[in-house]
């Protein structure tokens, strides 16, 4: 099966966010292991990284969420694996300590307690049922979504202090302007926002374009360039934009300070990299998800998250 394949049906989906600042230096960075396995078989796609030097990454078949520490290396199962589940992007709030979760094919959006593992909340987004809950953005009065197979993304209003809602409060805003929608395609994928959360970046797989996003009113703008044929998770550092793509590199994009325009001034490879999908920002580094969807996956197939400088 070919990793386009494995994309439209479902297997193959997103990630990518906007993760918590660390004060952690190059030299402690790069003091950290550069490769850190995740269990045989995982079959990862998502990241996130706490507060602190916890970093967590889903499993997309099972719904369960790896917990390791960067310093060590070490981990463990932090989500044991659950029957109607899916792990795909996710994101971090430290304010409440939750890690919350896009669903998949599931059309839910799962919310964890990042400490103990245990489920604090379930959202359901979508009853379509041809979507792709793919990736997650957090804001201080929201949690954003996107939806790979439809041309819409899913806002979560979150309550004073990062608060979960009621479970009717999710709202879907329908993708406008200058989006791409391709009816057999993957579309929409990575999502981050901005500071002060006021535009969303999101990603078109299929296509390669990039979007400036209102979230009130879904109205996209394309920012050039065209990136390099599928991009899947997004990572922003200021007027920064890393960009995770299949083809085994990272584009580092420069946007200009009305997010009209930018320029790719970096490519980030490693030889590690196998199929990344999604990256996480930590200090001086980047941790990204190998998901090897081009390897046929067993229950013996070996999964790992690479360190790599930014």
């Amino acid at each position: 099966m070919n990793k386009i394949t494995m994309l439209i049906t479902g297997f193959v989906m997103l990630a990518v966010l906007v993760l918590p600042n660390s004060m952690t230096t190059t030299a402690q960075a790069s003091a950290f292991p550069g490769i850190i396995a995740l269990p045989n078989g995982f079959q990862p796609e998502g990241i996130a990284i706490g507060g602190d030097t916890t970093m967590y990454v889903g499993s997309i078949p099972t719904g369960a969420i790896y917990q390791a520490d960067l310093r060590t290396g070490q981990g463990a199962i932090l989500v044991p694996p659950q029957a109607g589940r899916v792990a795909l992007g996710m994101s971090f709030d430290p304010r409440t300590n939750f890690l919350y979760v896009a669903g998949g094919s599931t059309g839910s959006a799962f919310v964890y307690d990042a400490t103990i593992g245990t489920t604090v909340g379930v959202f359901k987004l979508t009853t379509e049922p041809n979507s792709l809950v793919n990736d997650v953005a957090i804001t201080r009065d929201a949690v954003y979504f996107t939806d790979s197979f439809r041309p819409v993304f899913y806002r979560l209003p979150l309550l004073p202090g990062g608060r979960l809602p009621d479970a009717t409060a999710v709202e879907e805003i329908a993708l406008g302007g200058d989006f791409d929608y391709l009816p057999n395609g993957i579309n929409s994928n990575g999502i981050v926002a901005t500071e002060d959360g006021k535009t969303l970046l999101i990603v078109h797989t299929d296509l390669g374009h990039l979007y400036r996003v209102d979230p009130a009113s879904g109205l996209a703008t394309r920012i050039d360039p065209v990136l390099p044929l599928y991009p899947d998770g997004l990572v922003l550092n200021g007027r920064t934009l890393y960009v995770v793509n299949f083809s085994n590199q990272i584009n580092e994009v420069r946007l200009n300070p009305k997010l009209t325009s930018g320029e790719i001034t970096r490519v980030i490879t490693d030889p590690s990299f196998d199929t990344p999908a999604t990256a996480a920002r930590f200090g001086s580094s980047l941790y990204v998800v190998n998901a090897r969807f081009e390897t046929v996956p067993t229950a013996d197939t070996e999964y790992w998250v690479t360190q790599v400088q930014r």
